[in-house]
């Protein structure tokens, strides 16, 4: 509207796509998705993403995309007139806190058959299936299977940091999810769902971990 209004002048946001949730008092909010939404943008030959300052570490994840961080529509305002032009994120490397903390492998007592087809499928990247009466120590077993799994790749966690952008599940201080994640369906999942229906795919009532990703993300 400021472009079309004549506020701006006419190409100061050529190039650049601008995602955030707008508040009444002008302040620009978190948007759920901005990873895969960066993506699309570089793809689509955009050269800049003006972000939330929330949301900038998860955008920057994207190469050769420039990212503004704006607080309000009036800071953005001033960036494309010139009368205040904000710096691009620069994204600072570092060793984030894993989102899903594992289980110590070596803290497993006993179940040493279960721990060895654990340790085969994480090094064949196979799917395991745990049956067994509760209290056996199948979610146990589950939790430490992504501790002696190899880091994920950068195209693995930037394929899991999207779902759980698009999922609004990615705390705004781990902008990106370098650790396999575990996920616990419940046993009281219907039918339909725990085959892989709906929105969700759960095991048939077990604790169901993919080698592959250390478990499944949703």
């Amino acid at each position: 509207m400021l472009l079309y209004t004549g506020m701006l002048p006419p190409g100061a946001a050529d190039g650049m796509l601008v995602v955030g949730e707008l508040s009444l008092d002008g302040a620009v909010r978190h948007a759920r998705g901005v990873l895969p939404m960066a993506a699309t943008a570089r793809q689509a030959g955009f050269k800049c993403i003006v972000v939330p300052e929330s949301d900038a570490a998860e955008a920057a994840l994207i190469p050769d995309l420039e990212v503004i961080p704006v607080a309000s529509l009036a800071a953005l305002y001033n960036h494309l007139a010139g009368r205040k032009p904000i710096p691009p994120y620069t994204r600072i490397e570092k060793e984030d806190a894993p989102l899903f903390p594992p289980t110590d492998f070596g803290e497993v007592k006993g179940q040493e058959h279960v721990k060895r087809a654990l340790e085969v499928a994480a090094a064949g990247g196979h799917n395991i299936l745990m049956m067994g009466p509760p209290g056996a120590g199948k979610t146990l077993l589950a939790r430490a299977l992504p501790g002696i799994l190899p880091k994920m790749s950068i195209d693995e966690s930037l394929d899991v940091t999207r779902i759980y952008s698009v999922a609004d599940q990615l705390p705004s201080d781990t902008p990106l999810l370098r650790n396999r994640p575990f996920r616990s369906p419940h046993h009281t999942y219907y039918q339909p769902r725990r085959a892989g229906g709906r929105r969700q795919l759960a095991a048939s009532g077990r604790d169901l971990a993919g080698a592959s990703w250390g478990a499944i993300p949703g």
